[in-house]
């Protein structure tokens, strides 16, 4: 097996406990499982992907050549005239041009009209909100377990396993639970599906209402996305009902996108806004924790009932000049990447129903290796978007070296400096939220981004306080870092999502002003003070 095959794979010794039949009856028996990590993908990037982002910078690279020419013959024709002489020689070019004179002005006005209503309308966010339920659905790990006992539809190895996962699992004791878990009915029906769903949309929109002082009727656009839970009338169809809004509204819902699809949704807000101005759009992100409970005996499909939770988020956006001055936040950069063609990473996150007929979510044991490599391809495109150019210049220099003069690649991994430059990608930006979907999962990607603890903190404490909300995680995070006034002004923020499919979304923000912290409005607030804890 070559070096870094061997280098992706890790080794684990587990205690199965006492064989109670076949020739090692009444003996203890252990095994050893061999997992792959995620691979250290800023060690191998493709210089394939460089391409796809560095064709930005060499697009620009002409005025970066031009503009100082320019600059230098103007400062040589122009620096031996005296200030008299430079106005006395332009006014007798006028008088003599007159027709000259008018004919460059008016093309000058013409150019810059034309640029104006071509280039694309900014994209401000006015504001957010995230649900956080009543203290009624908030659960701990043994009241959780407890739960999944009292239903009678787990045996006491399903239970074992489910404790184990939340053991490890970095979600804290006060996450929150559909009031349908603690019964012993199926949770799984429309009916409690539709209660879940108008509780934590009705909650984050009530509240984004309220904090943006925006009628319902004044909005254009409103796409929702929810992945598992998808009834007709669709939930865009219910908000919209239970809001009276307005007959020509643009109402998208989408389904199956997985905890990445709140930027999918972001992505289509914003190409609605680009195309009809001066209007507003609100992004609704959820997921129904009830739905999607599984109630069989599948270990790879009871994963996800041990993270998911409860919650829900909703953003405002406006393509509005004269919101310039109240936004929070302004779109930058959204950078969306799908490895759907790979069939691993199509069937990494699959629903299907197990020997039983109990439907649920088959998570691969690959999704981290596939993760990575969807990650991989998302940061390489982006970083040229970002990056400051000194680090794109040594970049894009040490990759094209590599390529045409790095020798044998076996030898060549094996010494130090023959390693690629890996860009500093913190310099690009002051913060970070990425979705907060297991504490493995933020332990490798933080070992293989380089990023610090605080550059996690946010992510680690969604996941302790409120688990992994799907879609709605990175705008829990966000919350967090204003609750922690950590946001100032020009402040550059970027959220990571994975979904499904497989798929790797970023969207970069730009602050627009210092964000205090709120004194009401933020599910944080009871508890921020405290924060950051140790997860356990």
């Amino acid at each position: 097996m070559a070096r870094s095959e061997q280098d992706l794979l890790s080794t684990e010794i587990v205690n199965r406990g006492i064989d109670s039949s076949g020739p090692n009856a009444g003996s203890l028996t252990f095994s050893v499982r061999v997992r792959r990590r995620l691979p250290d993908f800023l060690q191998s990037v493709n210089l394939k992907y460089v391409k796809l982002g560095y064709h930005y910078l060499i697009n620009h690279g002409i005025y970066l050549a031009t503009i100082p020419v320019l600059v230098l013959v103007f400062r040589v024709e122009v620096g031996s005239l005296g200030r008299e002489e430079l106005w006395k020689k332009l006014w007798e070019d006028a008088c003599y041009d007159l027709a000259t004179v008018l004919s460059f002005f008016a093309v000058f006005v013409f150019t810059v009209s034309v640029y104006s209503m071509s280039r694309p309308r900014s994209i401000y966010l006015i504001d957010f909100a995230c649900y956080r339920p009543n203290d009624d659905l908030k659960v701990t790990r043994e009241q959780f377990i407890e739960l999944a006992r009292t239903s009678g539809k787990f045996d006491e190895a399903s239970l074992e396993f489910q404790k184990r996962i939340l053991k490890s699992s970095g979600i804290g004791d006060e996450t929150y639970v559909p009031k349908a878990l603690m019964s012993n009915e199926n949770c799984a029906t429309m009916k409690e599906g539709r209660l879940e769903a108008s509780a934590v949309m009705f909650g984050a929109l009530d509240e984004l209402f309220e904090k943006t002082r925006i009628r319902p009727k004044d909005v254009g656009v409103l796409v929702v996305n929810c992945s598992i839970f998808n009834p007709t009338p669709s939930l865009s169809a219910m908000i919209i009902n239970h809001y009276k809004m307005r007959g020509n509204i643009l109402s998208y819902n989408l389904g199956g996108m997985g905890c990445s699809a709140g930027i999918i949704a972001l992505d289509l807000a914003r190409d609605m806004l680009q195309a009809n101005p001066n209007n507003y759009a609100v992004v609704v992100s959820t997921e129904m924790v009830g739905y999607n409970w599984y109630p069989g005996r599948d270990r790879s499909m009871l994963v996800p009932n041990c993270f998911f939770r409860m919650g829900c988020s909703a953003v405002l956006l406006s393509n509005r000049r004269r919101d310039y001055r109240r936004a929070k936040y302004r779109l930058e950069h959204l950078v969306r990447t799908h490895k759907g063609a790979d069939d691993r990473s199509f069937r990494s996150i699959y629903q299907e129903e197990d020997e039983q007929g109990f439907k649920g979510l088959k998570v691969s044991k690959d999704l981290m290796e596939i993760g990575g490599d969807a990650l991989k391809t998302n940061i390489t495109t982006l970083g040229p978007l970002v990056l400051p150019f000194s680090e794109q210049l040594l970049f894009f220099v040490t990759s094209i070296w590599r390529h045409f003069f790095g020798g044998d690649n076996s030898k060549a991994s094996l010494s130090p400096s023959s390693k690629p430059y890996i860009p500093a990608y913190k310099l690009a930006f002051e913060h970070f939220c990425v979705h907060a979907a297991s504490k493995t999962v933020l332990d490798e990607l933080q070992k293989n981004l380089e990023l610090s603890k605080k550059n996690m903190e946010a992510s680690r404490m969604t996941l302790h306080r409120f688990g992994n909300t799907s879609s709605s995680s990175i705008w829990y995070e966000l919350s967090y870092l204003e609750a922690k006034e950590r946001v100032k002004r020009g402040d550059r923020i970027r959220q990571i999502a994975f979904g499904s499919g497989f798929k790797c979304n970023s969207v970069v923000w730009r602050s627009m002003r210092r964000v205090r912290k709120p004194s009401r409005n933020n599910p944080w607030l009871d508890c921020i003070d405290r924060d950051p804890v140790a997860p356990n």
